[in-house]
């Protein structure tokens, strides 16, 4: 499966730091949720659907990884991308650059179909694999 790359642009304000001056480091989580729900409402399995349904994302684990320091008013980008998705459970990659390029935090996640109703995971329907970036066509 080939999954496409979504960008998200932000910057940085200061409701995003913390007392040393720089990105405090659960607001990241904040942000990279910003940008995956940005990524799957933009391909029509936004915060309605998943309610219209009873089946959204779940995350079972994430892991963070800070490189560089993101500090006040830098313009910022997050990269994400599945990068497989193997019976329930799938991996997404979050990149957090600032505009020029250089990586400051990555994340990685296993992440889930969640049935609202049964209260479990699910395999993955058509329309969540294109919501999480599934190329046209191989759907």
């Amino acid at each position: 499966m080939n999954f496409e790359k979504h960008f998200y642009p932000l910057q940085i304000l200061e409701r995003h730091l913390d007392s040393f001056g720089h990105v405090n480091n659960a607001t990241y989580l904040e942000l990279f949720e910003e940008a995956r729900w940005a990524l799957i409402t933009k391909r029509g399995y936004g915060y309605d659907k998943v309610h219209e349904l009873q089946i959204g994302p779940t995350i079972l684990e994430i892991n963070l990884r800070f490189h560089k320091e993101v500090k006040l008013r830098q313009n910022m980008r997050i990269e994400t991308q599945t990068t497989q998705h193997a019976g329930k459970v799938g991996e997404i990659v979050q990149e957090l650059k600032d505009e020029s390029g250089p990586l400051h935090c990555t994340a990685r996640l296993k992440v889930g179909l969640f049935d609202m109703k049964t209260r479990k995971l699910i395999a993955p329907t058509p329309e969540w694999l294109k919501a999480i970036g599934l190329t046209p066509g191989q759907v």
